[in-house]
């Protein structure tokens, strides 16, 4: 699969089949997000995988009670152990650099046959009780992670005539 099919492939699951993720595909996937780029190299990302079905239970609440989140076999926890470094456009880094590190993640999964769903909506302190996660460590997103048993509803995007203007804004 070439990375452009993956970026076509993938959707937000939120149905997963109670089948196990293999080791050997979840490292794979890990490793793409390793190998993102980032600000200043600073690799701020961290990330907590959660296999325990009891903590999914508990990190499923802390999301706000959203179903799928519980059913998932695999819940990661993208932190960041941060400096809070503001870029020169006045942009934090971790949000952004966790951002493409997940989304190499999400890309990844799909290469593997894995589906996976972003989760903003979450309460940051509960997941980090729920964790162990040290008071200093940001939480950025939650991701689930497993084999999906849903299909992908129609995607749709806004035209490039909308989004991209050349040389000045329009």
């Amino acid at each position: 699969m070439n990375v452009m099919e993956a970026i076509k492939s993938r959707y937000s699951v939120r149905k997963y089949k109670e089948k196990t993720v293999e080791e050997e595909k979840l490292n794979k996937i890990l490793e793409a997000g390793r190998l993102a780029p980032s600000a200043g190299n600073r690799q701020e990302w961290r990330y907590v995988v959660v296999r325990d079905k009891q903590k999914i239970q508990r990190l499923m609440v802390a999301a706000k009670n959203q179903s799928f989140v519980g059913e998932a076999p695999i819940v990661i926890a993208a932190c960041a152990e941060t400096d809070n470094h503001v870029m020169s456009c006045g942009q934090l880094c971790y949000p952004i650099d966790v951002a493409i590190s997940v989304d190499h993640i999400t890309l990844a999964a799909v290469e593997e046959g894995l589906g996976t769903c972003w989760v903003g909506a979450f309460y940051e302190d509960q997941v980090k009780d729920i964790l162990d996660i040290p008071e200093k460590i940001r939480v950025v997103q939650l991701l689930t992670l497993g084999y999906p048993d849903d299909s992908p509803k129609p995607k749709r995007r806004t035209s490039l005539d909308e989004i991209v203007m050349y040389d000045k804004w329009e």
